[in-house]
């Protein structure tokens, strides 16, 4: 784990075939990561169902996001966050597939 670094450093430049996860930050209480999406969605029918809750920014390119308890997909692009308390049933619906999308998703108990 770096103690430095850029969030858009060695960002690929043709689709992945799964998202990449790099840890930036971990702790006892408190993971951070830098999610880097191609296009991937969460495989159909999973939905995530963490024990730890999950603030998350987009930082670059589009996505949409699914909650379980909710009817509408919300659509997020630069600048937007989540708040995901624990065991919130969600999924990733979409990521843009034309550009590369950059999440950083800060974990915590």
């Amino acid at each position: 784990m770096a103690n430095h670094g850029n969030m858009f450093a060695e960002l690929p430049s043709a689709a992945l075939a799964d998202e990449a996860v790099a840890d930036l930050l971990t702790g006892p209480n408190v993971k951070v990561e830098r999610i880097v999406s191609t296009g991937q969605a969460s495989p159909a029918g999973h939905w995530y169902d963490q024990d730890w809750n999950e603030w998350v920014i987009l930082l670059r390119g589009g996505a949409r996001l699914l909650f379980e308890d909710e009817a509408d997909a919300r659509p997020l692009g630069p600048g937007d966050y989540v708040h995901i308390v624990a065991h919130r049933r969600h999924r990733v619906l979409w990521t843009d597939p034309e550009q590369v999308t950059v999440w950083l998703a800060v974990h915590y108990r």
